[in-house]
């Protein structure tokens, strides 16, 4: 049986960063351009407000790590968030140079509206898997997800250093 180019990759398209990336980008392209066109937002403002949709009350510097932004970017797509209406930025008890987000009912509103069309898009590209298929890609997601987190930064070795 010989390697697969996955694990054993010759060119970038054999790795699976690249490919997930390609995939992400060619797919999302219609996410992005439904988030644009007819909500007004961007795809990184989405991301935010389905996270917040779930962690209301949360920190800015939490929501980065629960989005996977860097915090300037955070800041400036909640900065937008705020000015449009969508987004509530309340002292935190105790500590009032800290503010916890949250969001508006407007930007609940737009969540509910946006959410089941997004999923529909999703569901569109998983169609393409057999129900076993996609419990399998599920599993192994979560499988290389974990090791990622475990790995963290700095961990990944360079040939010079294996």
């Amino acid at each position: 049986m010989t390697a697969s180019r996955l694990t054993h990759p010759e060119t970038l398209d054999d790795m699976l960063l690249f490919r997930l990336w390609n995939l992400t980008a060619r797919a999302g392209r219609g996410v992005i351009q439904m988030c644009e066109e007819e909500f007004g937002i961007t795809r990184r403002e989405w991301r935010m407000l389905a996270e917040l949709a779930l962690n209301e009350g949360v920190l800015s510097s939490q929501l980065a790590e629960l989005t996977g932004l860097d915090r300037a970017r955070t800041s400036r797509a909640i900065t937008s968030l705020a000015v449009k209406g969508l987004v509530e930025r309340r002292p935190r008890p105790g500590d009032r140079r800290e503010v916890l987000l949250r969001l508006t009912e407007a930007g609940q509103q737009l969540y509910e509206r946006l959410l089941p069309r997004v999923a529909a898009i999703n569901r569109e590209l998983m169609a393409t898997l057999s129900q076993d298929e996609a419990d399998m890609l599920d599993t192994l997601l979560k499988r290389l997800h974990e090791k990622a987190r475990a790995m963290g930064p700095g961990r990944f070795a360079s040939p010079a250093n294996p």
